[in-house]
C-alpha cells in the first residue's frame, strides 16, 4: 500500500476510513496531493475526479442527498476552496452531511503576499456545523477535531470544514504508517424515544376542528402507511404536500398554489387551520407561506430532530424526534372530531380541477403546456431533479404519479449548482434519472457537464425561453431594455454545441407535435446521456401562466 508520507494527511485519511467516508471528491491541485495519493491509492475509497470546484461541491451534494451518507470534499489551497461555498450553504440548509478537507499552507505562510495564501480557517463559519483547524503537526488534537467534524456532519447531517496546512515536500511516499490514530465514538443525543408532555398537545388536537399538515422537502417513502391513512381519513384535517414532499394519497392536496391563489380573503379566513403541524424541509410556494403568516394559526407544531425554522412567524412547539416516532405516540391519543374543514377543501380542488384541465386543453405551445406534457412522460419509477426558479414553480402545478421521487436544491433555492447535483444524484442513486432545467440554471452551471462519471441514461430537459422567465413573472416586469439586460438575461444561446462537446445526444423541440415526437425517442436512447432541448415563446409564458390562476375561479 502507498501512503503519503506527511503524517498529519495520513491521520485524515485513516480517520475518513475508520468511520466510513469512502466517498472522496477530489479536485485537481498540489497542496492537496498528500490526501490525492492516500485517498487514491487506497482501494477502500471511491474517488472522483471533477475539476471545477464548485460544480465538484454540488456533485458531491448530489451523491449525499441520495445516500445520506457523508461525501468527503478534497481540494487545493486558495480560492479552490472559496468555490465550495454555494454547495456548502445548501447543505447547511438542506441537512445534508458535506466533509470539506481543504489543503492549506502553514500559519507562517499565510498572508505574506504569495501565491494562495489566502486565510482558509473559519471561512465556512457562518454555515458550518465545525470548523476543524489543524495544526501542521499530527497530534492527539488534531485527531480529535478530525472525529468531531465527521461525527457532527453525520449526526446532525450538515458541512463541516476540515482545514489542513501541509509543508513541501507534497508528493513523497512510504510503504507504511508512521502515525497511531485515534478514533473516537459519538454519543448522539438526539436518539429520543419519548415526548414530553404529549397528551396536552393531544387534547388541544381534539378540541380543535381545523387542522392543516404542510409537508416540506421529504425524503421518498419516510413516513409510514399507518401515518398516512390516519391522516387522510381524519375529516378535521388537510394535508398539503408539495413536488419535494415525496408523500401521496389522493385525499392529500399536492397542487397548493392551484387551490389557494384564486381565495378571496373572506375564503382565506375560513380556510385558516388553528393548528398548523409542519415537518420536512423548505416550502416552495409563495402563496402558502404568505397566507400563514396573514391568518396565523394558534398553534404551530413542528416536527424535526435537529432544526425548526419559524417560517410563519407563528412558531408555539418544536418536537425534537423524527415524524413517524411523532406520530407514533400522538395519534392514539387523538379522537374524531367533528369538521367539514376536508370537506370544503374537497369541493374547491374538484373545481380547481376542472379549471385546470379546461385551461391546459386551450392553451397553445409554452412553458407550462411542455410541464405538463413532460411531467406527464416521466417513466414509473424513475428520479427527478428539477432546478430552482420557473422550473420548481411549474412542477407544483403538474400532478406527478407517486412512483416517482422529486429533489431540488431548496435549501438556498439557488440556480447554480442543480446540474451538477442531479448528476451526482444519478450515479449514486443508479435509476433512471431526469433533469428539467430552464436555460439560465442550465448556462450558469455548464461546467457540470465536464465530468466522466455521468451515467449513459441520464438525461436533460432543457426549457429554452431565453432568459430567466420568472422575472416576468414577479411583479415589476415591464418590456424595456433595462429588464431584458439586467432581469431577464435575454440571450440567443443553445446546448447544441455544449452537447456536442461534452458528448450528449441532442434533440430539440419547438412545438406539441415535436415535443410529443421527440420525447418517445429520448427515453429510448440510453448509449449515451442526453439533452432535449425545448423552445418555447419568450413573450407569452408569462401571460399564459397568469390567466391560468384567473381562470381557476
Amino acid at each position: 500500500m502507498i501512503y503519503p508520507k506527511i503524517p498529519l494527511a495520513q491521520s485524515i485519511i485513516q480517520i475518513c476510513l475508520a468511520k466510513g467516508i469512502t466517498t472522496i471528491i477530489i479536485s485537481p491541485g498540489s497542496r492537496n496531493a498528500p490526501l490525492t495519493i492516500g485517498f487514491v491509492s487506497n482501494p477502500a475509497f471511491q474517488c472522483y475526479s471533477i475539476a471545477d470546484e464548485r460544480a465538484a461541491a454540488f456533485f458531491a451534494l448530489g451523491i449525499a442527498q441520495q445516500t445520506l451518507q457523508p461525501v468527503a470534499l478534497v481540494c487545493t489551497s486558495g480560492s479552490a476552496l472559496l468555490n465550495y461555498y454555494p454547495a456548502f450553504a445548501e447543505a447547511f440548509y438542506s441537512q445534508i452531511p458535506l466533509i470539506v478537507i481543504s489543503a492549506d499552507r502553514p500559519q507562517s505562510k499565510i498572508d505574506i503576499g504569495d501565491g494562495q495564501t489566502i486565510r482558509q480557517e473559519n471561512v465556512f463559519i457562518n454555515h458550518s456545523l465545525y470548523n476543524a483547524n489543524l495544526n501542521e503537526v499530527a497530534s492527539k488534537a488534531n485527531d480529535f477535531k478530525i472525529n468531531e467534524a465527521i461525527d457532527l456532519a453525520l449526526h446532525k447531517k450538515g458541512p463541516v470544514h476540515i482545514n489542513a496546512p501541509f509543508e513541501e515536500p507534497l508528493y513523497e511516499t512510504v510503504s507504511e504508517l508512521s502515525v497511531d490514530v485515534m478514533v473516537n465514538g459519538f454519543a448522539n443525543l438526539n436518539a429520543l424515544s419519548t415526548i414530553e408532555n404529549i397528551s396536552e398537545f393531544a387534547t388541544i388536537w381534539n378540541n380543535s376542528t381545523k387542522k392543516m399538515i404542510l409537508v416540506g422537502v421529504n425524503e421518498p417513502n419516510l413516513i409510514n402507511e399507518k401515518t398516512i391513512a390516519a391522516l387522510a381519513q381524519d375529516e378535521s384535517v388537510v394535508v398539503m404536500t408539495e413536488t419535494t414532499s415525496n408523500l401521496y394519497h389522493p385525499a392529500f392536496t399536492n397542487n397548493i398554489d392551484t387551490i389557494i391563489t384564486p381565495f378571496t380573503n373572506e375564503e382565506f379566513e375560513d380556510f385558516r387551520p388553528e393548528i398548523l403541524v409542519t415537518f420536512g424541509g423548505m416550502i416552495v410556494s409563495k402563496r402558502i407561506k404568505a397566507f400563514l403568516r396573514k391568518y396565523k394559526p394558534k398553534h404551530h407544531w413542528h416536527i424535526d430532530t435537529l432544526r425548526a425554522y419559524d417560517t410563519f412567524n407563528a412558531l408555539t412547539k418544536h418536537f425534537e424526534v423524527n415524524p413517524n416516532t411523532f406520530f407514533e405516540a400522538f395519534l392514539p391519543l387523538t379522537e374524531v372530531v367533528k369538521s367539514d374543514y376536508f370537506e370544503k377543501l374537497e369541493a374547491v380542488k374538484l373545481l380547481r380541477k376542472q379549471k385546470h384541465e379546461n385551461y391546459l386543453a386551450k392553451i397553445q405551445f409554452s412553458d407550462f403546456k411542455v410541464f405538463e406534457k413532460v411531467i406527464q412522460s416521466l417513466p414509473k419509477n424513475s428520479q427527478l431533479q428539477i432546478s430552482n426558479s420557473s422550473a420548481i414553480r411549474y412542477a407544483q402545478l403538474i400532478a406527478i404519479d407517486s412512483s416517482i421521487e422529486v429533489y431540488c436544491n431548496r435549501g438556498t433555492s439557488g440556480i447554480d449548482g442543480s446540474t451538477s447535483t442531479a448528476i451526482g444524484a444519478a450515479v449514486a442513486n443508479k435509476k433512471q434519472t431526469i433533469f428539467i432545467t430552464g436555460d439560465i440554471g442550465f448556462l450558469y452551471d455548464s461546467n457540470a457537464l465536464w465530468n466522466n462519471y455521468i451515467p449513459k441514461n441520464f438525461k436533460i430537459i432543457l426549457i429554452n425561453n431565453g432568459g430567466g422567465g420568472i422575472f416576468r413573472i414577479l411583479p415589476g416586469h415591464e418590456e424595456t431594455p433595462v429588464f431584458n439586460t439586467f432581469f431577464e438575461t435575454s440571450h440567443g444561446l443553445t446546448a447544441e454545441h455544449l452537447a456536442k462537446m461534452y458528448g450528449f445526444e441532442y434533440s430539440i423541440a419547438n412545438d406539441e407535435t415535436s415535443l410529443v415526437r421527440e420525447l418517445d425517442a429520448f427515453y429510448s436512447q440510453n448509449e449515451k446521456p442526453s439533452i432535449l432541448e425545448i423552445f418555447t415563446p419568450t413573450l407569452d409564458n408569462d401571460r399564459i401562466l397568469l390567466q391560468y390562476f384567473k381562470e381557476l375561479v
